[in-house]
Order: C-alpha cells, then structure tokens, then sequence
C-alpha cells in the first residue's frame, strides 16, 4: 500500500473493522515515512462470467437497469428496484464464489422479482429463458399460479 501523501511503499494497519455487513474492511494506516494517517477501504470484488466467457465485474446498476426495463409501466418505485439489487447481490455473494456466471445472476433476479411484480417477472422471464412460444407464457404463467391453478395470495 502506498502512501498517498509521501508516495512511500510502506505503512502499517493501526485499526480494521468490519463495514457494510461485512461485505468491506475499513483500515486506518500510518506511512512509516511521513507519519501521515490515512484511511483505505478493502472490498472484495464479484466478478461475472459471462456466455461468451467474457468476466466484468458485478454491477447493481446493470441489474437495475434489466430489471427497470422489465418494469416499465409498472406502478414499481426506484427504491424498490434498488432493494432489488441489493439482495441480489448478496444472494450472489452469499455462493461465496468470486465468480459467478450471468445465469446464476439472472436466477437470482428472478425470485425477487416475481414477489415484486408479476407481469415484470414475466417479461423478464421471457428474454432471460428465451422464450419462443405462446406455450411458454401459458406455462409460467401456470406456474405462477400454483398447483391448484389459483393466483397465490398477494
């Protein structure tokens, strides 16, 4: 770690904790040349394996962008996109894998969203499987409704 003060390569760790459900680590660092204090914020990064075998690093925003789409016209709020995000993230890091493929992270979004809006879970539902037909929509939207074909109380 390098001072941003002095530019010098060493420093030591006077204090660490845990932030943001420890999903980060904050420290405080003295340089050992100018004796300057600074602090720096470690966190460790989610990468996304994509179908093409391209990785990028996992974004909230990319998921809320995909998931806002599916929502359009759709009486669903900012702040509820963002909750969704949120637990998709760390339903992602919670595999405890550094990488993930995009469809673990598509079938995280799905579980969410369906509790959230249906007809959104449904357009999303129908790009991210793919969906071809008629019969398709007619058999999610069978599953939707459960075993006794009655819509689950909202």
């Amino acid at each position: 770690m390098r001072c941003p003060f002095c530019r010098h390569s060493d420093c030591r760790v006077i204090d660490s904790r845990e932030v943001d459900d420890g999903q980060a680590t904050r420290r405080r660092r003295s340089c050992v040349a100018c004796g300057r204090r600074f602090t720096t914020v470690e966190e460790a990064v989610l990468a996304v394996v994509k179908r093409s075998g391209v990785t990028e690093q996992f974004s909230r925003e990319k998921v809320v962008r995909g998931v806002r789409r599916a929502c359009q016209g759709r009486p669903v709020d900012e702040d509820a996109l963002q909750q969704l995000a949120h637990a998709v993230e760390e339903a992602v890091r919670a595999r405890g894998a550094a990488e993930v493929p995009s469809h673990e992270v598509g079938l995280a979004i799905l579980g969410p969203l369906r509790d959230l809006d249906e007809v959104a879970y449904l357009r999303f539902a129908s790009v991210y499987r793919s969906f071809t037909s008629i019969e398709d929509f007619e058999k999610e939207i069978a599953d939707l409704r459960g075993p006794e074909g009655v819509p689950p109380p909202a």
